[in-house]
């Protein structure tokens, strides 16, 4: 072997946001991808199973560090002070990443677009966080991210359009996903050459929003997805990996029954109390645009404006209510275009927490959460009450039927059926699955427990993991890959111990290792405090914070 082959890039990870087979082999039916087909024809390709909840900002930690939630402590896309929340960073993980495993041997990293890496890891190489993190992150190292701007003229983490913007044009969209895709790969290519990483992580979101935001439109899918397998292309040209992996965070497929309301089951059952005014239900949607403009935030407050439509909501002046009087005289839809999101969200009937029994906080949870005594700050079921509660509601849930007759959940069960470890504090208590995923479950409190589903298409549990190059065995055969098992088939890949806090296993296309106890992650507790004082400050700042 060659001193130029010794420095070649040891492994390189591709990324796909929502990758599955469903979606790359009609793809590849049509004669498409054939760079991401190469990879995956050329040694093994199989379904990966993806976790319990099968979201973004959840899934991807469980990917990079071979850990369930309960040990990382992320389950979605919020994390929660007793009732009241903010988005999740990467702080908000509590496990070693597979970088930062790396770099404890000696071997460097370049680490582009992955979500909840905000702030990034200090490492040998390079990290640029991914989705979550504001428009202009802090990077490492420091400056990196003006260099590559320098470098490849421009680079951004989200559109240039916010998604209710309804003056860009569905092929202006398109025109920005391409180039979003473009510079994520350009990025990593051009940090590869400056610090030949031993590890290459490489994240595609767009694979995934494309179908949010434009359901199955197969013509724009495709150019997603072209787009994504150039930059495939160009990288394993320019930087020959000995190894490439591909493995997605989850699948993706269309929702063809219901969406059902959990929180309106709940009411009706008497867990769930209602109010006006706050913050609304938990979710990042308020803060995205702020995220997009560049602000450092990782909660939202209403402001006055939005404080007085609660009041109003609370006498019965509601969105609702004007929404139908605007209807009448035609101007419903440019009242949608105009309205801010947050007088939306505080003028809409939603949960009370404090008073309710048991509630849903957000749909991608998949779960329901009681509010307990000693736990929650002000939880009214008693501890003693606990299993006995729990117990019923999931009987409850059991017997929910969709209009056809069919049962809403394929699986209701215990958290500690899904999750285990320091953080399964922080989960939800019942875990609830959709019937073969084909009922969106949503959190709002909306009037009706059925009605069609807010988006036909949307997250599955079958995704994608495939792996070629030195050292894989390409005869090997499973069908039981999972999400957790990508960190240590990689570790394992490289001739490294994986961790013994690690919940996956080796795949057998590579072999075993052992298993080691690597130093528990610590949390600076005096940082993140500070970083929450600084939060705040600049709350204040923006006239959120009183």
């Amino acid at each position: 072997m060659s001193a130029e082959q010794d420095d070649r890039m040891e492994a390189l990870l591709i990324g796909i946001d929502a990758g599955c087979l469903p979606v790359l082999e009609k793809l590849w039916d049509e004669g498409r991808l054939e760079n991401l087909e190469a990879v995956c024809r050329g040694g093994v390709c199989e379904p990966l199973e993806s976790q319990i909840p099968p979201w973004t900002p959840s899934a991807w930690p469980s990917m990079y560090t071979g850990v369930n939630p309960g040990k990382h402590g992320v389950f979605g896309f919020v994390d929660y002070d007793g009732y009241d929340w903010r988005v999740v960073t990467g702080d908000s993980v509590k496990e070693h990443s597979l970088w930062t495993l790396l770099d404890h041997h000696g071997m460097s990293s370049v680490v582009v677009n992955v979500p909840v890496t905000h702030p990034p890891d200090e490492i040998d190489g390079a990290v640029i966080p991914g989705f979550i993190a504001p428009e202009d992150p802090p990077c490492h190292p420091e400056g990196v991210l003006e260099e590559v701007r320098e470098a490849i003229g421009e680079y951004r983490v989200y559109p240039a359009y916010a998604r209710d913007d309804q003056e860009w044009t569905d092929a202006e969209r398109m025109d920005e996903y391409e180039t979003l895709t473009r510079m994520r790969g350009e990025a990593f290519d051009y940090l590869a050459e400056q610090h030949e990483p031993d590890f290459g992580f490489l994240q595609f979101q767009k694979t995934d929003t494309v179908f949010h935001e434009f359901g199955g439109d197969w013509e724009k899918i495709r150019r997603v997805y072209e787009a994504m397998d150039e930059q495939v292309g160009r990288i394993l040209e320019n930087h020959d990996p000995k190894r490439v992996f591909v493995a997605s965070d989850h699948g993706m497929g269309p929702y063809e029954k219901e969406e059902f309301r959990v929180n309106e089951f709940l009411r009706e059952a008497g867990y769930v109390e209602a109010t006006q005014g706050g913050k609304g239900m938990p979710s990042w949607n308020p803060i995205r645009n702020q995220l997009r403009e560049g602000n450092d935030d990782d909660t939202w407050e209403p402001s006055l404006t939005e404080k007085v439509a609660a009041g109003l909501a609370k006498v019965g002046i509601t969105t609702k209510r004007v929404g139908s009087g605007l209807d009448k005289l035609g101007l419903q839809d440019m009242a949608e275009r105009y309205a801010p999101d947050g007088v939306v969200r505080t003028a809409s009937t939603q949960v009370d927490f404090p008073e309710s029994k048991a509630y849903m906080r957000a749909r991608t949870e998949l779960g329901v959460r009681i509010n307990l005594q000693g736990r929650d700050p002000e939880g009214v079921v008693p501890q003693s009450e606990y299993e006995a509660v729990r117990d019923d509601l999931i009987e409850d849930l059991r017997d929910i039927e969709a209009p056809d007759g069919e049962p809403v959940f394929e699986e209701v069960g215990p958290s500690e059926k899904y999750f285990s470890g320091p953080y399964t504090d922080r989960a939800v208590d019942i875990v609830t699955v959709p019937n073969d995923f084909q009922h969106f479950l949503s959190a709002q409190l909306l009037g009706e427990q059925f009605d069609d589903p807010t988006e036909p298409w949307n997250h599955k549990l079958p995704g994608v993991f495939a792996a070629a190059g030195e050292g894989i065995d390409g005869d090997s055969v499973t069908d039981d890959a999972h999400l957790f098992d990508v960190a240590p088939t990689i570790l394992a890949a490289l001739g490294l111990p994986v961790s013994d806090r690690m919940d996956g296993r080796v795949l057998p296309h590579v072999e075993e290792t052992e298993a080691w106890n690597y130093p528990p992650y610590e949390v600076d507790e005096a940082s993140v405090s500070a970083e929450d004082a600084d939060v705040q400050d600049r709350l204040a700042d923006l006239g959120y914070l009183e």
